[in-house]
């Protein structure tokens, strides 16, 4: 597995590189934005761990190229912001995980096998669950021959509840597996997007098979 970490401060990119190495990762290293984003594009690379502030071009900038080109590359991206309306921007432009910094490097690097596994586990470009179809690479779903759109964060948490189907998903692991947050009893982020996908799945004499378990989370029912 290839690494590329995007970082403009020398000392970190260098503790990245060693540790990843470590590891067993081959790693390459970019230190600011033009760069970073040629690499990324490169076929190699299987993981992009991407700063938010760079020189050149913006993090952010590079993430939605990445996006448009290689909408399946898992981005973790790395930043002193810590701010949850920070999160979320990186997340709704297509960040597959977010570590602010400072951060001890074994949660990175548990976050960087997940993602890896999640990535191996997605080489299937369909999934097919209840009476839905989602392609992930293009993010459009259809239900009954009925083709929607859907967002970069609908079509995750959508995937998420196809991949478990059947079974009550709660907030908390929503939150966590789709937004790359801890628990925040505050936030109604789901809530709001499982409304997303209910009004963009329905049909005129069904609704979406999403229900809602009462206190616990949601279901996408099976067999439907």
């Amino acid at each position: 597995m290839e690494i590329l970490v995007v970082e403009d401060e020398a000392a970190i990119a260098d503790f990245l590189a060693r540790g990843l190495e470590g590891e067993g990762y081959s790693v390459s290293v970019a230190g600011d934005g033009p760069e970073g984003e040629r690499l990324a594009l490169r076929p190699e690379t299987d993981l992009v761990v991407l700063d938010r502030m760079l020189p050149g071009r913006d993090g952010i900038e590079v993430l939605e190229a990445i996006r448009r080109a290689r909408p399946a590359l898992p981005v973790i991206m790395l930043t002193a912001r810590g701010e949850i309306a920070e999160r979320v921007e990186g997340l709704d432009r297509g960040a597959t995980d977010y570590v602010t910094k400072p951060f001890a490097f074994e949660e990175l690097l548990a976050r960087i096998r997940a993602r890896l596994r999640e990535a191996a586990g997605d080489s299937e470009t369909t999934l097919a669950a209840a009476d839905i179809r989602l392609n992930l690479l293009t993010r459009r779903a259809s239900r009954d021959g009925v083709e929607v759109a859907l967002a970069e964060r609908e079509a995750d948490l959508l995937a998420h509840l196809m991949r478990n189907a059947g079974r009550i998903c709660t907030r908390e692991e929503i939150l966590s597996v789709v937004w790359g947050f801890d628990h925040d009893p505050g936030t109604n982020v789901v809530q709001v997007y499982v409304g997303y996908l209910r009004r963009k799945l329905a049909l005129p004499d069904s609704p979406a098979p999403i229900e809602t378990v009462r206190s616990v989370g949601y279901r996408l029912r099976a067999g439907e």
